[in-house]
């Protein structure tokens, strides 16, 4: 009787023990990634959490291996609006959950430590609790402010799987373009040959629901110095093969720069390292983390002719010396050349100068013998105090005229034809403006001097000089992007600009054009002249002057 009553006491201990084991207290939390939280059992030995994938940016990934029940938080700033926000929960790919709302009813003030900075309080909401041995928990989170950024969380409550190797591939020419060899169901070590003709390694690896997971890296097992590594892996119809969708990487020939052992190294990107916070860590023992790692040796034998160091750098010597001599008489005949055509280009530009200052000096005279023609207009009709204030104007002018510069301010610019149009007014009593555009730097930027002048000549002695009243000329400096844009314009009767005449202004100033086009290669003039019975608008543009 009392031995049955013992053992009926120990079976009641036995599952109580059982039950409370199964009843998670859960005591201690970890950032889960996005803006979750998990909770787990104290008991837990071994949560590896919040681990990311350089080609998965916004997925994280919770390994639980030792957690029979996880809890779920979503937290929030007490800046945001948790009401924004959207989750749905898969298990094992199959949805309990989908796009539901943040009630915000359900909300609680939970306190974030910090061992560094001050507790911050956060708004939260449980998502729920969920066995997890044995199955895949999986949480998308969005903002319906930016549904373009879904950020999933995957709870993995299963072992994880050793990578296997399911078919190696050697690409290699033929005449019809390429083909492949296969090694399907590697062995530990596999011995492999190229020749000349091959040019490329296909590694496929055997699919899985946590693909994302692996990385792959060769390392050359006699120097221990990884030569390929990568996280990205394919996927299609790879090889022959287009009945199997399978992960593989693609691995060019020329790593391999000598016959020896390598070793193909498949491991999921697991920080294993378990953090409780900033200040405490405990590792996981290489052998514990062994067991998720697949490892291939891979013999490879290169049929090309094997060279000693003494011969390799005997053969690099002879190569760049005779590289650097070809470079050495390449880069003389270069200098020597470019030389030549320098002096060329600048014996070009120097008689392109010369052409433009004779063409200046022509336009001198030309201007001088139209303006004491003016003057001497107002002296046979007896105009003294007007043919006193033309020759004061007359003055300053021909210094302006006559001062050998290539280059002038716009405000000079701007003043000698301000001086030419008070000159003329008194002659024929038009009206003139000149504007310009406000982000223009007038005192600073420099254009060829006399520029405008002819053309505003040819305005007062085919347009409005032919009014008897109502004349008017505007002048315009327009600033179009990067391009300097200056307009003449006037209400006369209009003229042909193809058709040639007697005078000198234009004809020389469409010489003076073409010569700068020579000089100025990166700036190009283009000038355009509309003419009709009601005015003449000139425009002459400066292309990349600003």
């Amino acid at each position: 009787m009392k031995r049955t009553l013992f053992i009926f006491l120990s079976l009641i201990i036995t599952l109580s023990t059982v039950n409370a084991q199964n009843e998670i207290n859960f005591y201690r939390t970890y950032g889960a990634g996005g803006r979750l939280t998990m909770h787990v059992d104290s008991a837990a030995k071994n949560v590896y959490y919040g681990n990311k994938f350089p080609n998965q940016p916004n997925t994280s990934f919770n390994y639980l291996p030792d957690v029979n029940k996880v809890s779920v938080q979503m937290y929030f700033q007490k800046t945001e609006n948790p009401q924004n926000h959207r989750y749905t929960i898969l298990v094992d790919d199959e949805p309990i959950v989908v796009n539901k709302a943040i009630n915000k009813e359900e909300l609680q003030d939970v306190v974030r430590k910090d061992y560094e900075w001050e507790d911050e309080v956060l708004d939260s909401t449980s998502l729920g609790v969920f066995p997890i041995k044995g199955k895949t928990i999986t949480i998308l989170t969005y903002d319906i402010q930016r549904p373009q950024d879904v950020y999933k969380t995957v709870f993995y409550g299963k072992p994880i799987p050793k990578a296997k190797i399911e078919v190696l591939a050697k690409r290699f020419a033929t005449e019809k373009g390429v083909d492949y060899s296969h090694i399907t169901e590697p062995k530990e070590r596999i011995d492999l040959t190229f020749t000349e003709k091959d040019d490329e390694l296909t590694i496929v690896k055997e699919k899985s629901d946590i693909d994302y997971l692996y990385s792959i890296s060769v390392k050359d097992k006699k120097t221990g110095k990884i030569i390929f590594e990568s996280t990205s892996w394919l996927y299609g119809g790879y090889l022959n093969r287009e009945d199997k969708l399978s992960p593989y990487v693609q691995i060019d020939k020329s790593i391999f720069k000598k016959s020896g052992d390598y070793e193909i190294i498949i491991q999921p990107l697991i920080r294993w390292g378990k953090y409780l916070n900033s200040h405490f860590k405990y590792d996981i023992s290489p052998k514990e983390i062994e067991k998720y790692i697949a490892r291939y040796t891979l013999a490879i034998t290169l049929d090309q002719e094997n060279y000693t160091k003494k011969e390799l750098l005997t053969y690099t010597l002879i190569v760049v010396s005779s590289i650097g001599l070809v470079f050495l008489v390449i880069l003389y005949f270069t200098r020597k050349r470019n030389k030549k055509r320098l002096t060329e280009k600048e014996q070009q530009k120097n008689m392109a100068k010369l052409q433009l200052n004779s063409i200046r000096s022509q336009l001198n005279p030309h201007f001088l013998f139209n303006a004491l023609a003016g003057i001497q207009n107002l002296m046979n009709k007896n105009e003294t105090d007007n043919a006193n204030k033309y020759l004061s104007k007359f003055a300053r002018l021909t210094r302006n005229v006559l001062d050998d510069k290539e280059l002038i301010s716009l405000s000079q610019e701007k003043t000698l034809l301000e001086d030419y149009l008070q000159m003329e007014q008194l002659r024929f009593g038009f009206t003139y403006e000149i504007n310009h555009s406000g982000d223009l730097d007038l005192d600073n930027l420099e254009i060829p001097s006399m520029l405008l002048q002819p053309f505003v000549e040819n305005a007062v002695k085919h347009g409005i000089s032919q009014k008897a009243t109502g004349g008017k000329i505007t002048i315009e400096f327009i600033k179009q992007e990067k391009n300097l844009v200056l307009t003449v314009t006037d209400n006369g009767n209009g003229f042909d600009p193809k058709r040639k005449n007697n005078g000198l202004g234009l004809p020389l100033s469409d010489s003076r054009i073409a010569l700068l086009n020579s000089i100025y290669k990166e700036n190009r003039f283009t000038l355009a002249i509309q003419s009709t019975t009601n005015g003449t608008e000139m425009s002459l543009t400066l292309t990349d002057w600003l």
